[in-house]
């Protein structure tokens, strides 16, 4: 129920957030529009009326006439054959505002009570009104023109329109911009709501897969239909929640398998030192005794000293000793430490560094170097062993140096390699160890700038690589 109420909070921010304001700037929009519209509608019927009451106005005092009579009948006969009349009131107004004649609506001899009558005749200019008959209570526009009768201010020629029409007009225009807004904002609101919703989904998804990590289901997996970030997301989700159960999975391997490798030494350990206290021996029983007790107490030591280097790396003490070094020696003397242990077990050590010294130094921990080396050619013994025979090389290409260790055993299943430098890997060997030294001794490399790389010969056998580069020199 949470989980739900959350995603109704993304939806409603969604919605507030980005859809608001949008739906809020289209009505303001359509609201300046529908004002737009209505005043250039009333603006334009304004105009008109007005030239058409200039056009009279102007006909009346170009006219030549000699009498007020005169004037009176001409003014009978074009509101007579006034050709609007049907849609507009034509209107002669004395100098006192008052109706003398019309085509139709006021009597003779009532006041327009508008304001415009008022101003036409003082300013002796065309004026013009838009607003309610104060007679009908009808919404009218009126355009007042002054007559002039031999220089005089005779009267005025109204004209009056109903604007109901025009209101008609107004409204249909407002309506059909009201109505496009709100298919519009509709349109908005559902196409918001199908993506926040293909948003909401994965998701949710997410969340749930996310508990279920977080609960001990490591390894679940989110189905993936999308192609977009979205689709990127819940990759990287199933790629992290598939990490985790593998190094869970390899955590509890470790455990166990640390377990093993702790209790077969120390129990070695315990008979013999129990045996030599109590039983009485001879010198050769003596000694192989001790040979033993030492042999599992220095694979203790080393197992230790392997956990102690991962914990470095894990909190980030994992330092290195930088200085010239000779790469060449200390693959020597490592080759050399490790000849005769080899030739004990019936395995051939072999050394090529083609006939050549390699003098450039590399910048690098010798200690950390030599770690590297001793670690690998263990490695080689003890899981290509079997093969009996353990060649080493040494060659400068460009700018680095190349080592390579390889043995002729059974080599390494082509679906573990990916994972072979991964800590905690042991993959299908049998062999005893922690699953942690090939991380440590990648990491040692990768931090000289080097890499180290395994893979299987051709011909059978492993092959590990390291390059590291030559220091520079000024």
């Amino acid at each position: 129920m949470k989980q739900r109420l959350k995603i109704r909070g993304l939806r409603k921010r969604w919605m507030m957030n980005s859809v608001g304001p949008v739906v809020l700037i289209l009505v303001l929009i359509a609201a300046f529009c529908a004002m737009g519209i209505g005043s250039l509608y009333y603006n334009s019927a304004l105009a008109s009326l007005k030239a058409q009451a200039s056009a009279g106005g102007d006909y009346f005092n170009t006219y030549s006439m000699k009498s007020y009579s005169e004037y009176y009948r001409n003014a009978s006969l074009y509101a007579a054959t006034f050709d609007d009349a049907d849609r507009i009131e034509l209107q002669f107004i004395n100098p006192y505002g008052r109706i003398e004649m019309s085509t139709r609506g006021l009597l003779a001899g009532t006041a327009p009570q508008t304001p415009e009558v008022e101003r036409a005749l003082q300013s002796g200019e065309i004026e013009v009104f838009r607003g309610k008959d104060p007679h009908t209570g009808e919404q009218i526009l009126t355009a007042c023109a002054p007559l002039q009768f031999n220089g005089n201010l005779v009267g005025l020629m109204r004209y009056v329109t109903s604007a109901r029409q025009l209101d008609r007009e107004v409204a249909l225009a407002v309506w059909a911009i009201v109505g496009a807004t709100a298919v519009i904002c509709v349109l908005l609101t559902l196409s918001s709501l199908l993506f926040i919703n293909s948003v909401v989904a994965p998701v949710a998804a997410v969340t749930e897969a996310a508990k279920k990590i977080s609960g001990g289901s490591y390894g679940v997996q989110i189905p993936n239909p999308y192609h977009d970030e979205m689709g990127e997301l819940v990759s990287n989700i199933n790629d992290m929640s598939l990490k985790i159960g593998q190094s869970e999975k390899m955590q509890t391997e470790f455990i166990s398998s640390v377990s093993h490798e702790l209790r077969t030494p120390l129990t070695a350990i315990n008979g013999w030192g129990e045996t030599l206290l109590e039983d009485e021996m001879d010198t050769e029983q003596l000694r192989r005794g001790v040979s033993i007790i030492v042999k599992e107490a220095r694979r203790l030591t080393n197992m230790v000293e392997e956990l102690l280097e991962f914990s470095k790396m894990q909190d980030g003490r994992f330092t290195l000793q930088v200085e010239p070094m000779d790469l060449q020696a200390e693959l020597e003397d490592a080759v050399y430490t490790y000849h005769q242990l080899f030739r004990q077990d019936g395995i051939a050590l072999e050394y090529d560094d083609g006939g050549e010294i390699y003098t450039e130094p590399i910048s690098g921990d010798s200690e950390r170097i030599k770690q590297v080396l001793c670690n690998l050619l263990d490695n080689a013994a003890k899981h290509g062993g079997s093969g009996k025979r353990i060649v080493v090389t040494m060659r400068k290409v460009e700018d680095e140096y190349h080592i390579t260790i390889r043995d002729y055993g059974p080599g390494i299943p082509e679906a573990e390699l990916p994972f072979i430098k991964q800590k905690f890997y042991k993959g299908s060997s049998k062999a005893r160890g922690s699953g942690i030294g090939l991380a440590v001794c990648d990491e040692i490399i990768e931090r000289h700038g080097g890499t180290l790389t395994i893979a299987n010969a051709e011909g059978g056998g492993a092959l590990v690589t390291i390059a590291l580069p030559i220091a520079e020199h000024e």
